[in-house]
């Protein structure tokens, strides 16, 4: 079944991200734009994701949990799983191998956590917009192992990309996605990255960007698992 997809939202969890971007209206923005997959991808953190996948149950839009992470080489990418407890693992290993920072709200912005029904549950203090101490390497190691798919974010971005960073696409990584951002088109990366699938998804910060990018995914089940499966061929 063909499903529509964006698979790159952060929520107010993330620093840069704007604090209307709430579960409530992150599902009901997803459900007015027709999507049926979601993918929920702070920075460095997956405090949120729980949240928008009650959510979107009752909106029958499947949310895959999933993190942006960026590699001690300056490279964000998306890393998602198949349940919460393969995420919540993923996030103590990341957090684990992170500078603990403070976070200033007042020049970087709040990182809030809610619960389904938006209320402000805690405020994340440590700083997420920030480089891990893991090689991208190291980070796909630990998202094979715990059953999930890592792909290389927003590759046509001058920075943060692995493109950008590395100037190529290690061969020892076994990917088959990349992601574009929502600013380029799909065609043209079609055909110059013909051994992978392309993704392009909005990086949504702000809730006018949800959905934009008008991709589509070929599943054989409405699961979660099923997505994986497909994001892994």
């Amino acid at each position: 079944m063909l499903l529509k997809y964006d698979l790159h939202i952060h929520t107010a969890l993330s620093p840069c991200c704007h604090n209307d971007m709430t579960p409530n209206n992150i599902i009901r923005m997803a459900f007015l734009n027709n999507l049926k997959i979601i993918g929920i991808t702070d920075h460095n953190s997956c405090e949120n994701v729980k949240a928008v996948m009650d959510l979107g149950k009752e909106y029958s839009i499947l949310t895959v949990p999933g993190m942006e992470i960026e590699t001690k080489e300056e490279i964000h990418v998306l890393c998602f799983f198949s349940n919460l407890h393969n995420v919540y693992n993923m996030q103590k290993y990341i957090q684990d191998h992170m500078t603990v920072n403070q976070n200033n709200p007042k020049l970087l912005g709040e990182q809030l956590i809610f619960d389904k029904y938006d209320n402000i549950i805690k405020t994340e203090k440590r700083l997420l917009l920030t480089a891990t101490g893991l090689s991208i390497n190291k980070i796909y190691l630990k998202t094979t192992e715990l059953g999930g798919v890592m792909v290389p974010a927003h590759i046509d971005r001058p920075s943060y990309s692995i493109i950008s960073n590395l100037g190529l696409i290690p061969e020892d990584l076994n990917i088959k996605n990349l992601e574009i951002s929502r600013h380029v088109t799909r065609e043209a990366y079609i055909e110059k990255y013909k051994n992978y699938n392309i993704l392009q998804s909005s990086d949504a910060h702000e809730l006018g960007y949800i959905g934009i990018c008008e991709g589509v995914l070929d599943i054989e089940e409405f699961t979660i698992e099923s997505i994986i499966n497909q994001l892994s061929r």
